[in-house]
């Protein structure tokens, strides 16, 4: 939309219906934002001071909270935006390649928007495709498995302004990939079955079923389910409407993981059944699942489904045909913000602020969403549960080992032959899923995404297990002939992109990790930037306000003592060397001046 059409009075119009749809309610500012960057291709400050007149906040904080979020433009953005998956694996695919030719061809530069207003070229961290990358998003809407060929077709569609929904539909489909099937991508059930089982045990006896089953979270943290649940359900509830919440939390944004997109597009039932389980359990009326930014194409088809459930009595009011029980779903949208993915940080921007991390305690068990007892659980986490209600407790502990019950869900991406999602018992060994996803030769694999663990071809011994390895599923494979360098920097620049800015040690140290990984690359490197970089590393880990910036050096201290050649090939010296030539920036004032004598050159005059 035009600037004149912008400041011709048509603000108030087009975001009246929006606001009044979400009842002008503070709480779902995020949501609000997103629907008014839709209608308005952008959020111009006009647009800002209406929304916050009409949800009642100051105009800054509503600035502040846009401007958070990478999927939301304070500036006007391209009418096709199209976001390049900056991930290591699709780097290794060819992306950066993929992105000049469009860019090229488009004769527009990377970030910036073409003189017309047609179209943006950026990257963005990671789209959850990478087992069929190179991928992008357009407008919202994912195209995996990009070629020469697709992009000089796309090129020619957005110079001819063709609309997307006449693109070719086989553009738009993404594969689940399923590669192998264990005790949860078996299932088969009809939607329904595992609440009415939960229902059937009664709250009581289904907390004691997921206590036998030591069900633990599949996010990462690894923390009992029973005990968040139990610790949920005993918490006082507060205020004048008090209620408890369960929140799914389908924010994955960790880089090489994708299984929640596949849970969410073939087996959302077993998610919603999930939910449901837990909201009658641990008595909560409401639940809400945060889905992120770069899975806006899921949105129509889990709305319909949350549509068919409450028309079929598997939401809302007497649940399940039983007067005394309700609950009910909402989906949410996020909006590009890795930290979100941290559960308060989640609850945070499901209350329409900013995601940054809240100081614990209290933990969201008894003061979460709203401040009210919150049990916040992982897609996969919350499928698991609905496994533990049909088929019981003892069942899903006589499955992997007994740290570490049940199946896991690795999303394989890198050098191997089938990428995809396999379901694996706990306890499987790094070297047999190697086998089963043809890696060949692998040199590394990095399991749990940039901030998990680098293993080196000596430690293919070792097992995916909470005792051992634990993982949140991304398993990422590199073949010897990866350069492990290349890898760790461009996790390094993750992180400082990623960084929510809150706490100082965060914002900078990744930053400077970042810049002494840029330095190395750029020729300047010495002994001196690898020096610095276990130094950030310590200060990021011990003073970081959340896991995020505790993590944020896990690769490259991984990388550095594994694959310390790939960095030491590129040092020049053993001392500190500056990151650019003094003497050629004074180049330009000894042009003006008329000198070159060797006082005006760096090094070359008398002290």
């Amino acid at each position: 939309m035009t600037e004149e059409c912008l400041e011709a009075g048509r603000i108030d119009e087009l975001l009246q219906p929006i606001v009044d749809n979400y009842r002008r309610d503070s709480r779902l500012l995020l949501q609000i934002l997103r629907e008014a960057q839709k209608a308005l291709g952008y959020l111009p400050a006009a647009a800002l001071t209406a929304i916050a007149r009409a949800v009642n906040l100051p105009r800054a904080r509503v600035e502040g909270i846009a401007g958070f979020y990478s999927f939301l433009h304070l500036t006007p953005a391209g009418r096709y935006r199209v976001l390049f998956s900056d991930n290591i694996t699709d780097r290794m695919l060819g992306s950066v390649e993929l992105m000049d030719r469009l860019c090229n061809k488009l004769w527009i530069e990377r970030g910036k928007v073409s003189e017309d207003g047609l179209v943006s070229v950026e990257t963005t961290s990671c789209t959850g495709m990478c087992d069929q990358g190179p991928a992008l998003l357009i407008n919202g809407l994912a195209l995996p498995r990009i070629s020469v060929e697709r992009i000089d077709r796309i090129s020619e569609w957005i110079q001819a302004q063709v609309p997307l929904a006449d693109w070719p539909e086989e553009y738009f489909l993404v594969a689940d990939n399923i590669r192998r099937r264990d005790a949860l991508l078996s299932v088969q059930w009809p939607a329904g079955e595992a609440i009415r089982a939960a229902i059937a045990r009664g709250a009581k006896a289904m907390l004691a079923e997921m206590k036998l089953s030591n069900l633990r979270g599949r996010g990462g943290a690894g923390f009992t389910t029973y005990i968040k649940w139990e610790s949920a359900r005993r918490a006082a509830r507060r205020g004048e409407q008090p209620m408890r919440f369960v929140v799914c939390n389908a924010d994955e944004g960790e880089p090489g993981t994708f299984k929640d997109r596949v849970l969410l597009n073939s087996y959302a039932d077993l998610v919603f059944d999930g939910m449901t389980i837990a909201g009658v359990t641990v008595g909560a009326g409401k639940g809400l699942l945060y889905l992120r930014g770069e899975y806006e194409y899921l949105l129509p088809a889990l709305q319909a489904n949350l549509t068919r459930r409450r028309q079929g009595g598997l939401l809302g009011g007497s649940l399940c045909g039983r007067p005394d029980l309700a609950f009910d779903i909402d989906i949410h949208l996020g909006a590009g913000a890795y930290v979100c993915g941290e559960e308060t940080a989640l609850l945070e921007s499901l209350e329409g602020k900013r995601g940054v991390p809240r100081i614990r305690p209290p933990f969201p068990v008894s003061a979460g969403y709203l401040g009210q007892p919150t049990v916040v659980n992982n897609v996969e986490t919350l499928c698991k549960a609905a496994l533990i209600a049909v088929n019981g407790g003892a069942w899903f502990a006589g499955l992997g080992t007994k740290q570490s019950t049940g199946t896991k869900l690795l999303s394989i991406s890198g050098d191997v032959e089938r990428p995809g999602i396999y379901d694996y018992p706990f306890g499987v060994s790094i070297a047999q899923v190697l086998g089963d996803c043809g890696a060949g030769r692998a040199q590394a694999v990095q399991v749990s995404g940039p901030s998990g663990s680098c293993l080196a071809t000596h430690e293919f011994s070792r097992r995916i297990a909470f005792e051992d390895v634990p993982t949140a599923g991304a398993f990422m494979v590199f073949g010897a002939q990866r350069d492990m360098f290349e890898v760790a920097r461009n996790f390094a620049h993750f992180f400082a992109h990623e960084s929510c800015g809150f706490c100082t040690p965060c914002r900078v140290g990744t930053a400077l990790v970042a810049n002494c990984m840029d330095k190395i690359a750029n020729g300047h490197g010495s002994q001196y930037e690898i020096n610095e970089i276990f130094q950030i590393h310590r200060l990021l880990h011990a003073a970081s306000h959340c896991g995020l910036g505790q993590s944020a050096c896990n690769a490259l201290f991984d990388t550095l003592h594994k694959f310390r050649p790939a960095y030491e090939r590129r040092l020049r010296s053993l001392d500190f060397e500056p990151a650019f030539d003094l003497d050629q920036a004074l180049a330009a004032a000894r042009q003006m001046t008329g000198r070159d004598d060797p006082a005006a050159h760096f090094g070359l005059g008398s002290d």
